[in-house]
């Protein structure tokens, strides 16, 4: 089956069945061999969902008549056309007979001649997409838009803008393995340009590379994680032989990072989702870390743990993701605005659960990958508002001590989006 339905079938998982494409995407890839098609079908399917809107109106506006049911994944293969017409170096004759090929592997012989049609007709207007109302102009769902613009009153354009930017590939160096300069100069040995971040491990890469190209990668000198995912383990911050929980800690990337940064530390690692959850010890198990992993909720810790309170908890609670959408641009599409409330009311029930965990002078650091008030801010206000024996501790990267936690927003520092409180039990 060749590249161009494979890219249809992703986002028609995506948009039609609600599947992440982190998780449709690699399920095609696998039927690919070559390097540089596997790449290809990712820019495709990245780039749909990316510009869906507009690419779904310059599609839509050249059809009479609009594709339902099981034909739907044909609409879908001509938005994968329509983003290589605008969007690739691809020649315009090869897009347009690749997709109307892929409509015949896709055993739709009948809609082939309509795809080689609208496909030319686009061609032809060479009309610039459509920005007549927000979320055209700046391919966002109008929900989206209306909180950010709440939320971030002087910015919110900009906030947006770096959503949709390519975000940057970071490293983590493993401390236990090598100190950062030593691993910089060990990436400069290879004419890999980098250079150090803000946080005390991360490597911001000129350009993505393939993890195997780095040094040591295999044998855990360096891990792949945002720079602002990076800052978690910094500011909780474990010490000795403390009793750490990393609650919700899929896919392990912060679990591993507290290991390396404390390595006498006993780590309990529990995460809802059992599948997730193999990705965790993965992660541990190529670093030659060790932690105990349990599959549970960590809003019913009582369920799973009977041993003494943690010193130390990380609450990464589940969220909108809405500060990682350029890293996971189907975010947009997958969620919706009713979810923020119940989200909040979730994270709600997990931060009251974790509080009654943590012992009297311990630390919990709360995170998201959320740029949302309703998810940081505010979760963090009520807390401390109904929580009398909670103490926000301000973290010295925030740009006011005043400020109820530190917001990261999409871009700064090249960082993706995120928020951190850091609060102590009296």
């Amino acid at each position: 089956m060749n590249l161009r339905a494979l890219a249809a079938k992703v986002v028609f998982q995506v948009l039609e069945k609600g599947i992440s494409l982190s998780v449709a995407l690699p399920d095609q890839q696998r039927h690919l061999d070559n390097g540089k098609d596997k790449a290809l079908l990712a820019e495709l399917c990245y780039g749909v969902m990316r510009y869906l809107p507009q690419l779904d109106k310059q599609v839509s506006d050249c059809m009479s008549k609009q594709m339902k049911g099981k034909q739907r994944i044909v609409h879908q293969l001509l938005l994968v056309g329509c983003y290589q017409l605008y969007f690739t170096r691809i020649p315009s004759h090869a897009s347009i007979s690749e997709t109307a090929e892929a409509c015949r592997q896709l055993k739709f012989e009948g809609l082939v001649k309509v795809v080689n049609g609208v496909l030319r007709n686009i061609q032809r207007q060479e009309k610039p997409l459509a920005t007549d109302n927000d979320t055209l102009a700046y391919n966002t769902p109008a929900w989206i838009i209306k909180r950010l613009k709440e939320a971030y009153p002087d910015n919110w354009k900009n906030v947006i803008e770096q959503s949709h930017e390519r975000p940057p590939m970071w490293l983590r160096n493993n401390q236990q393995s090598q100190t950062r300069e030593t691993y910089l100069q060990a990436l400069a040995g290879l004419e890999i340009e980098a250079e150090a971040g803000n946080s005390p491990d991360s490597i911001l890469l000129s350009s993505p590379r393939d993890v195997m190209q780095l040094p040591g990668f295999e044998t855990g000198a360096a891990s792949v994680q945002d720079g602002a995912a990076q800052w978690a383990a910094t500011l909780l911050a474990p010490q000795g032989d403390e009793l750490v929980l990393d609650a919700c800690a899929a896919p392990g990337g912060k679990t591993c990072h507290l290991l390396e940064l404390a390595p006498n530390i006993k780590l309990v690692a529990v995460d809802f989702d059992a599948k997730r959850l193999e990705r965790v010890q993965q992660n541990l198990d190529r670093l030659s870390l060790k932690a105990e992993c349990i599959h549970g909720d960590a809003a019913d810790i009582d369920s799973w743990w009977q041993g003494e309170q943690f010193d130390r908890i990380l609450l990464d609670a589940p969220c909108s993701a809405t500060g990682v959408i350029r890293r996971h641009p189907d975010i947009k599409w997958l969620r919706k605005n009713n979810d923020i409330e119940e989200l909040a009311q979730l994270q709600s029930q997990i931060f009251d659960h974790c509080w009654k965990w943590l012992k009297s002078g311990g630390t919990l650091l709360y995170a998201t990958c959320s740029i949302l008030p309703q998810e940081n801010r505010d979760q963090v206000s009520a807390f401390l508002a109904r929580t009398p024996d909670a103490t926000l501790v301000p973290i010295e990267e925030q740009a006011n001590p005043d400020d109820i936690g530190w917001q990261i927003v999409p871009g700064q520092d090249n960082m993706d989006g995120f928020y951190y409180a850091r609060l102590v039990k009296d």
